[in-house]
């Protein structure tokens, strides 16, 4: 009888340590597969104070420039997005939202090539008091939000 109890007890260990072993490794591959997937927002103040690796895809969110909207060839739109204290200028290569307008938050994804934020994907204001969190964390941080509205 003792040398079934023990029997049992190494069973339970060994199932124990192989479901550990299985999260150990499931929780590993989600991590693998998600290395690519995570863009971290920044503001153009924190792009230019510690800019981003080569290739590296991110988001840059903020206002954007009044005045600086121009439509060049076909889709391609160029414009600046600020956080009122750094600007960087974006181009875009593709169909704006229908609320994308200058003065407006937007959050864009993409990369920085030569200075320039080359966007794949721009994401504006939905209704005339959204803004991206992100976007009115980065303004509160720079002192010019407040009451919801920016200022000017």
């Amino acid at each position: 009888m003792a040398g079934m109890k023990g029997l049992k007890k190494q069973r339970r260990v060994q199932i124990i340590v192989l479901a550990f072993v299985a999260l150990a490794v499931s929780t590993a591959l989600i991590g693998y597969a998600m290395r690519d997937g995570i863009n971290f927002f920044r503001s153009p103040t924190q792009v230019v104070e510690d800019p981003p690796k080569v290739g590296e895809v991110f988001r840059i969110g903020g206002l954007v420039e009044e005045g600086s909207l121009t439509r060049g060839q076909g889709e391609t739109v160029s414009f600046r997005v600020t956080d009122t204290n750094q600007t960087i200028p974006v181009t875009f290569t593709g169909i704006l939202p229908d609320l994308f307008a200058e003065g407006q938050g937007m959050v864009g994804t993409g990369q920085m090539q030569d200075g320039t934020f080359v966007a794949t994907e721009i994401l504006a204001k939905h209704d005339e008091t959204y803004m991206p969190k992100e976007v009115i964390d980065a303004l509160k941080e720079q002192g010019v939000y407040k009451d919801g509205t920016p200022e000017s």
